[in-house]
């Protein structure tokens, strides 16, 4: 019990400090009308195909099994509450974890294009946090790339024999991470630097938000982590159903010699 207390101290604690920024930063979540509108259509054709991919993997997910229902909206939830929490940066823009590690560990990663989708689109119309123009580019690089590489890393520290606890911490803040990488690459693809091209915008659309960033990747990892420890604790049926439990065999079942 006094585990589990200071497990939800220490998460209420991370969340209020990501609460007590000032949020009248302009989103990192790329604003409505910014993206020029071939670009922004360009990623909304990108996008389609995985929210597709998505909805089939949720109802394969939850047909059989009704109760990992509550387990999928408390993910979706967790990517609004972190994804919300903008942190100042420099030059007038601001910073904000993603939240899509937890549920791309649990569900998958196409799962989590129609969970990302979802929340940004509340976000935009709720919090001006985005827009619908740039949904495409929005959910392709918070809902698509970034829970890719947070599965991808999560299953490559398992096999390399890590405790979850590490896995799970380095799949949130990579996951984090890349998700700024491709947004600073889809901000540089559209609007390239005179001197330099490409490269040189994408370096310093990186370099703008490398400052919080990476800080907030590690409090995402830590976090999220947080999160996976209560769950073991309290939905342990639904994490073996959802095979990331070892099953640990019954002593009665046991036959003796």
């Amino acid at each position: 019990m006094k585990k589990i207390r200071s497990i939800s101290f220490a998460l209420f604690y991370c969340l209020s400090v990501f609460m007590i920024f000032p949020k009248n930063a302009y989103a990192m979540h790329i604003a409505e009308g910014f993206l020029p509108m071939n670009w922004a259509a360009f990623w909304w054709m990108i996008m389609l195909p995985f929210l597709y991919l998505g909805l089939r993997s949720i109802n394969n997910t939850v047909k059989d099994n009704v109760n990992l229902k509550m387990l999928l909206a408390m993910s979706g939830a967790f990517i609004f509450v972190l994804s919300a929490l903008k942190i100042p940066s420099v030059a007038g823009s601001s910073s904000h974890p993603t939240g899509v590690g937890l549920g791309s560990i649990l569900f998958g990663p196409t799962a989590m294009s129609v969970l990302g989708v979802i929340v940004l689109i509340f976000q935009a119309i709720l919090l001006a946090h985005g827009g619908l123009t740039t949904l495409g580019a929005n959910t392709f690089s918070m809902a698509i790339v970034g829970p890719f590489v947070s599965y991808g890393t999560y299953k490559l520290f398992e096999r390399l024999g890590t405790s979850k606890g590490i896995a799970v911490f380095m799949a949130a803040a990579l996951g984090d991470l890349m998700t700024y990488i491709t947004t600073a690459m889809q901000l540089a693809l559209a609007f390239p630097s005179a001197h330099g091209g490409v490269f040189a915008s994408a370096l310093k659309f990186m370099g703008i938000f490398a400052v919080t960033q990476i800080p907030l990747a590690i409090s995402e990892g830590l976090i999220t982590t947080l999160v996976f420890n209560l769950l073991t604790v309290y939905s342990g049926k639904e994490l073996k159903q959802l095979a990331l439990m070892q099953c640990k065999k019954e002593p009665e079942l046991e036959v003796e010699k």
